[in-house]
């Protein structure tokens, strides 16, 4: 249901008991507690000063590197896609928001002639996901990009912290001193100025070419699942294990490319889950090497009925 607006003096959206599969790319998963799509940062931040903002919180882009289970998720999840969405250039920087999709900072970089975030196009998600994993496409990670970065802590307060505060790697990120919790809601990203928009256009849709080619897409997915192990490929031994186009119920490792499973249109979050462990369990016995999974899976399981 929808909250009625006097009772919480607030510009966003705020649902309860909402459902939270079309906002996954796998199109799976449970309801939430409540659900609430900040109008703006100002909104935001009124929003977490309330006593429903303390309530533990989910961040939610656009739904990739995400399985939400079928019980779904205690507590609120935020929404920062369409609210959080401001970009703005300054010279050879762009300062985007948390709720910008990764491929638009990609094309707006290009626009104004700013080289180096083209891979950005191939990321999936938002602005705020990328630098919460430091995700990464086309041998580029954005936090290789990042000058300094805005952070929320759960009452609200706004602090500005320099990409030097934190420690990074591979699909990871980290304060270097705990601060308690925080969540990214914009970053300065620095490019390199002069290149014709043009080129860099072409570069973008050639990416997206390569990646349409070796990678599934058109069908419900979260991207990779696993982190490529140190000196190898998740990809390479799903395949060589021979586990392409196996299924748990309407879960499907892609025959595409092995790193993906697919939602072949009935699957639960039970389903892809217990496909997860039949990988790792696999890969494991075959090459003594436990697959770590790059999606972040989260929330309640569901009930299962058994005949």
């Amino acid at each position: 249901m929808n909250v009625p607006a006097d009772k919480y003096p607030i510009r966003g959206e705020i649902k309860w008991d909402a459902p939270l599969a079309s906002l996954t790319s796998w199109r799976v998963g449970g309801r939430a507690d409540c659900l609430y799509k900040p109008a703006d940062l100002r909104d935001l931040q009124m929003f977490l000063q309330l006593e429903l903002g303390k309530k533990p919180h989910l961040w939610v882009g656009l739904g990739s590197n995400l399985l939400v289970r079928d019980g779904g998720v205690r507590g609120t999840v935020v929404v920062p896609h369409g609210g959080l969405s401001a970009l703005e250039r300054e010279g050879g920087s762009i300062w985007a928001q948390a709720g910008v999709p990764c491929a638009k900072l990609a094309r707006f970089a290009a626009h104004a002639g700013l080289q180096g975030g083209e891979f950005l196009a191939g990321i999936p998600g938002t602005v705020g996901g990328a630098l919460a994993m430091n995700a990464g496409a086309f041998g580029g990670e954005t936090w290789s990009l990042v000058r300094r970065v805005s952070v929320i802590d759960h009452n609200g307060s706004l602090k500005t912290l320099d990409a030097s505060a934190f420690e990074i790697a591979y699909r990871q990120v980290r304060l270097k001193e705990a601060r308690g919790p925080l969540w990214f809601v914009a970053a300065e990203f620095e490019f390199t100025a002069g290149e014709d928009p043009a080129v860099l256009r072409q570069r973008i849709r050639r990416l997206l070419a390569q990646r349409a080619e070796s990678q599934p897409t058109g069908v419900a997915s979260c991207g990779s699942v696993f982190r490529n192990p140190p000196g190898d490929h998740a990809g390479r031994l799903i395949e060589a294990a021979g586990l392409k186009g196996l299924r748990v119920g309407g879960a499907e490792v892609s025959e595409k490319h092995a790193n993906f499973i697919i939602n072949r249109g009935n699957a639960t979050a039970h389903d892809i889950e217990a496909l997860i462990k039949e990988i790792q369990a696999r890969v494991e016995s075959r090459f003594g090497v436990l697959l770590q999974p790059e999606v972040r899976i989260v929330g309640e399981p569901g009930v299962i009925n058994e005949l």
